[in-house]
C-alpha cells in the first residue's frame, strides 16, 4: 500500500474585503500557503482514479478564497511533509499533521 499526496495552494482575494457585492468583485489575489492532503492506503494502480475521486474535497473557488491543486503524487506509507518533519525534528512529535481524506 501507499499514500496519495495532494499539494494545494491557498489564495485569498484581498479585493473582496472592500467589495460592496455589486458589479464585479475586485481581483487582488495573494498566496496564503497550502497543505499536503494525504489519502491513506491506496492501490498505486488506481492513483489517478482516486485523485479524481477526492479532488473536489480539496478544491474551492469563490470571490473571496481559492484552493488549487498544484501537484499530486504517490509516496510510501512513511512519507511526511516538510511541515510534519520540522515538527518532529524541533518538537519531538507531530502535533499538527497534514489533513487526510477518505476515498472509499
Amino acid at each position: 500500500m501507499a499514500i496519495l499526496v495532494i499539494s494545494t495552494q491557498v489564495m485569498e482575494n484581498y479585493g473582496a474585503h472592500t467589495w460592496d457585492g455589486k458589479s464585479e468583485c475586485p481581483q487582488r489575489w495573494k498566496a496564503k500557503g497550502g497543505s499536503d492532503y494525504k489519502v491513506l492506503a491506496i492501490d498505486v494502480n488506481r492513483a489517478k482514479e482516486i485523485f479524481e475521486q477526492v479532488r473536489s474535497e480539496v478544491e474551492e473557488d469563490n470571490n473571496f478564497y481559492r484552493v488549487d491543486v498544484i501537484d499530486w503524487f504517490v509516496e510510501s506509507d512513511e512519507w511526511m511533509s516538510w511541515f510534519e518533519q520540522s515538527q518532529l525534528e524541533y518538537e519531538g512529535e507531530v502535533r499538527y499533521p497534514e489533513p487526510t481524506l477518505n476515498w472509499q
